[in-house]
């Protein structure tokens, strides 16, 4: 009877240790399963994921490059970053802001990149980064249609000491300053407020990028833009100082939208 009892205790014992396996067996399979689980679903979101925002710059009156339509930002510039977006598989995010203000933007992280019709100068290369360019401008002169300044030679001349109106921060506030005298410039926020006092008679003449200018004539009658240029320049984007990979990255996408003639096409839709 021992010996039967013995046998069976043993018995149930081999059979203990099957159960015990078998299930330790499971065990492994269902753990290797929940992790294969677990790893798809942290991909998934990675490749549902919405594209990254592109912040840029600007200053929204500056027509054609960018102006304000239907209450949305458009303009040469305005199209030619949403270009270079999508190249970067990104969505562009426009910022409106005084001119001045852009670099400092730049510079402090809230935006990206400045883009307003900005020409490279050597102060602005001591705080920024330019990228290639991708447009040409020139800076002209707006006066009266009755203005004694028929050329910009007028301005030199011995004795002159015309009054003229910049918008602030821009490359015609940087010349007219370098060239007259800060006491013979007066600066507006815009290129309008500039207009204005034109009219008004605070001002002799208003020094501004071409495009722009042939705008505002068309919009305020008894004014002209001589026919002699100011100045030529080339517009660029501005990157913070030191960030290659952004700046790599735009002026590769600029120069494939060259390539293609996408640019072009942009700048034509604006300027006939």
């Amino acid at each position: 009877m021992k010996k039967i009892i013995a046998m069976m205790m043993a018995l149930m014992l081999v059979l203990t240790g099957i159960a015990v396996f078998t299930a330790c067996d499971g065990g492994e399979e269902n753990k290797g399963s929940t992790e294969t689980t677990t790893a798809a679903a942290t991909t998934e979101p990675a490749e549902n994921e919405a594209p990254k925002v592109l912040k840029m710059a600007t200053n929204a009156y500056f027509q054609p490059y960018e102006f304000y339509k239907d209450g949305k930002i458009v303009g040469i510039d305005a199209e030619i970053a949403a270009a270079i977006a999508e190249k970067l598989g990104m969505t562009l995010e426009i910022v409106d802001m005084e001119f001045d203000s852009i670099i400092t933007a730049v510079n402090e992280g809230s935006v990206d990149f400045g883009m307003a019709g900005m020409t490279v100068t050597e102060d602005r290369l001591k705080e920024v980064d330019f990228s290639t360019s991708y447009a040409n401008g020139k800076q002209v002169i707006i006066v009266k249609e009755d203005s004694p300044i028929t050329t910009a030679d007028d301005l030199f001349a011995e004795g002159a000491a015309y009054k003229v109106g910049v918008q602030l921060g821009t490359t015609g506030d940087i010349y007219a300053t370098g060239d007259f005298g800060a006491e013979n410039v007066t600066t507006y926020s815009n290129g309008n407020e500039a207009v204005l006092a034109l009219l008004g008679g605070s001002v002799d003449c208003v020094i501004i990028d071409n495009e722009p200018a042939k705008a505002l004539v068309a919009a305020n009658a008894g004014l002209k833009v001589l026919d002699t240029a100011y100045a030529n320049e080339d517009y660029a984007i501005c990157i913070k100082k030191g960030n290659t990979e952004l700046l790599d990255a735009i002026n590769n996408a600029i120069k494939e939208l060259t390539a293609d003639g996408t640019i072009d096409a942009i700048i034509a839709k604006y300027i006939k």
